[in-house]
């Protein structure tokens, strides 16, 4: 029978103690060091006590950075749904900036609930992240007192808090234009032909779908069109598929084109317009908002509105972490970008 292995006895981690000593300096000279305090030390005493901090594999306590800085190494990014690619390139953003600034990322997932989103901001301000960044959409009455308690708590100990989307008082705010891409998307659908539309939005309420149907309609009237209904669900596939089948069910009209307030949603509105043997794009139109890389990778090619979100993600966290950071310095170009799922109607 084969031995039975005894388990390795682990390896004491080594100390910021065992650090000091290996380069010879004091130990508050190697937490200044490596614990990132405000305070000077010589170029010679920081070369020393990093080499020997590499040479030992000594890693840094982050309970004692944020007790010398106040604030630890991390960033704390909270996203709507970790499988959606809208929030994939916010956080692929964010990372590149935090790694450019030797910070962590961490992400937490609020499946746009507030009281959830309420309880992470709560647990993490025992941590002192640095920045967090909200990046889900919420509804306006999520801002509820103790909501914002818990916002300014945090901030408190000296996070500094972005949000994406709507201005918030005593918060970083980087906004998108969603009302404006939307306006630009619905005119230019019309200039394309169409006539009549049926948008698949969020429940009412949500700041960024609200933007999104207003923009769109108010775009879409003014070349001529006229939406024709608003169904309202999530901001999910499943919730595009669901509301797109109960439009087709109540009858939609060869020539429609089918707003998605999202590609996520779109893509959603696709497959049930499929399922019920329509054509999209010939006999029924679809466009999507944001243009996620799937995009072009459907057939036909979903027609979106162009939003950066790896460089807003970028941005977001500069606003995280910069001193003299400006709200008026960071506007981002939204583009229609028309495909072959709404290809030009002919009178």
């Amino acid at each position: 029978m084969p031995e039975t292995m005894a388990p390795r006895p682990a390896t004491p981690a080594p100390t910021l103690n065992d650090v000091a000593e290996a380069a010879g300096v004091s130990l508050a000279t190697a937490s200044r060091v490596l614990n990132g305090s405000a305070r000077k030390v010589a170029e010679s005493y920081r070369v020393r006590v990093a080499d020997a901090a590499a040479r030992l594999g000594y890693t840094a306590n982050l309970s004692a950075q944020a007790t010398a800085r106040g604030t630890s190494g991390i960033i704390a990014l909270l996203v709507g749904d970790i499988a959606d690619p809208y929030f994939g390139q916010i956080a692929a953003g964010v990372a590149r900036g935090a790694d450019e600034q030797g910070l962590v990322v961490t992400i937490a997932v609020t499946e746009r609930d507030a009281a959830r989103e309420q309880r992470i901001i709560h647990a993490l301000r025992g941590q002192r992240p640095r920045g967090m960044i909200l990046a889900a959409s919420r509804a306006e009455e999520s801002q509820r007192p103790e909501w914002r308690a818990e916002l300014d708590a945090i901030a408190g100990v000296g996070t500094q808090v972005v949000m994406l989307g709507p201005q918030a008082e005593g918060v970083r705010v980087v906004t998108i234009d969603n009302r404006g891409g939307a306006r630009a998307l619905g005119a230019a659908l019309a200039a394309h032909g169409y006539r009549s539309a049926v948008i698949l939005a969020a429940a009412e309420g949500v700041r960024t779908s609200d933007d999104r149907v207003a923009g769109f309609t108010e775009g879409f009237a003014a070349a001529g069109g006229s939406v024709e209904r608003v169904l309202r669900g999530e901001l999910s596939r499943e919730s595009g598929e669901r509301l797109a089948a109960d439009a087709l069910a109540d009858g939609v009209a060869a020539g429609t084109v089918v707003f998605g307030i999202s590609d996520v949603i779109a893509i959603g509105a696709m497959a049930a317009i499929r399922a019920a043997g329509r054509v999209i794009g010939t006999d029924i139109a679809v466009t999507g908002f944001d243009d996620i890389p799937t995009c072009t990778d459907l057939t036909p090619p979903l027609s979106s509105v162009r939003v950066p979100l790896e460089q807003i993600g970028y941005q977001t966290l500069r606003a995280a972490t910069a001193d003299d950071w400006d709200p008026d310095d960071t506007t981002f170009d939204l583009d229609v970008v028309l495909r072959d799922s709404t290809p030009a109607r002919t009178s």
